[in-house]
């Protein structure tokens, strides 16, 4: 290999390159699911994206020889330096050739750009941060992922750790089926806790999708504000999710749990469109849409994205029943899988929820770090 040259995105043609690049990496990988290309150029556009109101971010591409070979994203993500006290920044969107120069030297780019802002640590990968795609695979790469899971080839784990990266949290996913999830013991349990606590449950109310939002937001930002590396969404990036997911949102599938009345906790799943989009093979919107409308109903997959409860009521085993009744409504809204994840490795609460379900811990991913 000649000299790997990186430089920052510049041009609306790097911006094309930068986000076609994957399809060159994953040509031949079957488990990979194409995503739209609508929705990665939203994700990096700093116009349009709001998580840039209050964050920093280039992206590189490495060629050789004139040859796209990888590219990478470094990112300063001002709100969680301030919820966390940390003075960190982040890599994400890496892809890489198999190929250690290249991966060494992409590594190195984004920390020596992160450098010049101040930071003193690279962590990652975040695309571009925990409130969207999240950790490396490191395990189980015959499997697909579910929607708004990432997916990368099983050499990537080698690449970044001997760049220098280390491992510094695991996450969890888990597979549950309709078969195996429930036991008489578990709904005698589930029924004892929520008798006891005074729990109820309701789905999704869509004619109030505005109050609702706004109700899900305050809940999302105090059930997760202890959890490592959490970051409270703003009001533009609640808002701007809400929307994209409303078109697709199954409300059957959003449940509020509330303590004797007061909301406390929710569950957000979604249908695993990704047994549809596979299919759409060039990430083009339109042909998205078309496979979607085609085959939707012949997905038997769920991904529970998040589920918690407030901080208060964490202790009280509400948010197992909380995963309970997901996993029930699901069975009866006609879907036979599902996967929850990602998880913290040390939630030791909804670690053992999934566990009393019979989910199988069956991928994981990894979160990196380097000093620079």
């Amino acid at each position: 290999m000649g000299t790997v040259v990186v430089q920052p995105v510049a041009s609306k043609q790097d911006i094309k390159a930068f986000i076609k690049f994957p399809w060159r990496i994953y040509a031949n990988n079957s488990p990979w699911v194409p995503p739209l290309l609508v929705d990665r150029k939203k994700l990096i556009d700093k116009k349009r994206n709001p998580f840039y109101n209050h964050a920093e971010a280039e992206f590189f591409l490495a060629r050789n020889d004139g040859e796209l070979v990888g590219r990478i994203g470094a990112i300063v993500n001002h709100h969680h330096n301030k919820e966390h006290n940390e003075n960190i920044g982040f890599f994400g969107f890496f892809e890489s050739v198999n190929d250690q120069t290249v991966a060494s030297t992409l590594v190195e780019t984004a920390a020596q750009w992160l450098k010049t802002q101040g930071v003193t640590a690279m962590r990652g990968p975040a695309n571009p941060s925990v409130n969207d795609e999240w950790g490396l695979l490191i395990d189980a790469f015959d499997k697909p992922p579910y929607v708004l899971m990432p997916y990368n080839p099983s050499y990537y784990p080698e690449l970044l750790e001997t760049a220098g990266l280390r491992k510094i949290k695991d996450l969890y996913a888990y597979h549950l089926r309709k078969e195996t999830v429930f036991s008489e013991r578990l709904t005698r349990v589930a029924e004892m806790i929520r008798q006891r606590e005074g729990l109820s449950f309701r789905t999704l109310d869509m004619r109030n999708f505005k109050s609702e939002v706004k109700l899900i937001k305050d809940l999302y930002n105090r059930a997760w504000q202890y959890n490592w590396g959490a970051v409270p969404m703003t009001d533009e990036e609640f808002d701007a999710l809400a929307k994209d997911l409303k078109p697709v949102v199954d409300p059957n599938l959003v449940i509020i749990a509330e303590y004797k009345g007061k909301p406390i906790g929710f569950a957000l799943s979604l249908p695993n469109f990704n047994l549809v989009l596979k299919h759409n093979k060039s990430g083009h919107f339109l042909s998205g849409l078309f496979w979607l409308l085609w085959k939707k109903k012949s997905i038997n997959q769920i991904r529970i994205i998040v589920l918690g409860v407030v901080r208060e009521r964490q202790k009280t085993g509400a948010a197992s029943v909380l995963f309970y009744e997901t996993a029930r409504r699901g069975i009866e809204c006609g879907y036979t899988e599902g996967e929850a994840g990602w998880v913290l490795e040390d939630n030791v609460m909804m670690n053992r929820a999934a566990e009393l379900l019979n989910a199988e811990r069956y991928k994981t991913y990894r979160i990196y770090e380097m000093p620079i």
